[in-house]
């Protein structure tokens, strides 16, 4: 019986562009929006609101953290300023890193690697947020316009998903997650040596400990808010009741879940921060105010 507006249609009779794989839910057609089956509207959408600005501002932020990134993890100098290492080149993993007492200089790579060494790191934090559920949603809207706001047409023509390369790639996200918790345990170390002189002197505090203390918990609300860490805690139990420590995890990282975006930008522009504050002093553009 039909509903509402829909036509009847006896059995078998179905229009053409229904049947075979579209009926049963598979990609678009090439036609994409603009198919037999869809709405015959001539405009691209019907908004009238300034739609493309939020992904505006997501690609313009995106964008320039990428060219201040690339900029600091080429640039091999201004990463080091007793007692403060940059985040962006902690652990220093080759022997041509600044001289290090006390800190994390580990020569693992030995004397061949030329490069920055920041680019031995780099690659476990990026790739987790490359591959980030909601940066996936950020840069896929501000970048590719697929789609680039709600009821905003994309204008793709057919659509394939995270199902081929390079996009397959994203799945690989659970994996960075793990790479990044030991990246993020040793940005924690990082934090507590803050707490010394340039003398290495314990029981000391400055500006530049408390920028480091603010970006260690945003990256920790960050990786702990992750959609695989939620998953990872307690996403196969089947009954919670019989997991009451990790349904209470899961409750907790849920929660930080929620506020997912927030705690994505935050940590971005926490971890932009820090490097840029080592940087200022390593350069000698001013000396760390000291508290105590």
């Amino acid at each position: 019986m039909a509903t509402g507006t829909e036509p009847s249609a006896e059995p078998g009779t179905e229009p053409p562009e229904l049947k075979g794989p579209a009926r049963r839910g598979a990609r678009a057609r090439p036609s994409g929006v603009h198919g037999a089956s869809r709405a015959a509207i001539a405009a691209r959408h019907l908004r009238t609101d300034r739609w493309w600005l939020a992904p505006a501002v997501t690609a313009g932020g995106l964008l320039a953290f990428i060219v201040y990134s690339t900029w600091r993890a080429f640039s091999n100098a201004d990463y080091y300023a007793a007692p403060y290492v940059s985040p962006f080149y902690s652990p220093c993993l080759a022997e041509n890193c600044a001289p290090m007492r006390h800190g994390p200089n580990w020569e693992i790579f030995g004397s061949w690697w030329g490069l920055s060494p920041a680019l031995l790191i780099l690659i476990f934090p990026l790739g987790f947020r490359l591959t980030c559920y909601y940066y996936r949603k950020a840069y896929y809207r501000g970048f590719w316009a697929s789609p680039p706001a709600c009821a905003v047409a994309e204008p793709h023509t057919t659509y394939t998903g995270e199902t081929r390369f390079p996009l397959i790639m994203q799945n690989i996200h659970r994996y960075f997650f793990y790479a990044a918790l030991p990246v993020a345990g040793i940005l924690t170390y990082d934090t507590v040596l803050s707490f010394r002189d340039e003398h290495y002197a314990w029981g000391h505090m400055g500006l530049g400990s408390l920028i480091f203390l603010v970006n260690i918990a945003l990256i920790w609300a960050y990786t702990l808010s992750c959609h695989s860490c939620r998953h990872i805690i307690g996403g196969r139990l089947r009954h919670f009741s019989k997991h009451p420590v990790r349904y209470r995890l899961w409750g907790w990282v849920g929660r930080l879940n929620a506020h997912h975006m927030l705690l994505a930008w935050s940590s971005l522009i926490s971890v932009a921060l820090a490097d840029f504050y080592v940087y200022l002093v390593a350069s000698g553009a001013f000396d760390d105010p000291r508290f105590f």
